[in-house]
């Protein structure tokens, strides 16, 4: 399954449960007082989504998180 499939699942479980319904994980069963555990893991999977978007724009990263270089060489 791909990093953009588990968002998707883990943002449709949120959403679920936030209407006051529980969800399934495999055999697991996920209710109001899971949601908190089901946001973490729907941050860590936008983290590695936008990771795998930034490989395949070929915008350098560091431990996953885009970063620029300044250049404070001035016009020219």
């Amino acid at each position: 399954m791909t990093p953009a499939e588990m968002l998707a699942k883990y943002m449709t479980a949120e959403a679920a449960i936030l209407e006051g319904k529980e969800v399934r994980f495999g055999d697991r069963a996920l209710r109001m007082e899971d949601l908190s555990e089901v946001r973490a893991g729907r941050i860590e999977w936008e983290r590695r989504v936008a990771a795998g978007a930034s490989q395949v724009a070929g915008r350098p990263t560091f431990g996953g998180l885009g970063y620029s270089l300044a250049d404070f060489r001035g016009e020219q």
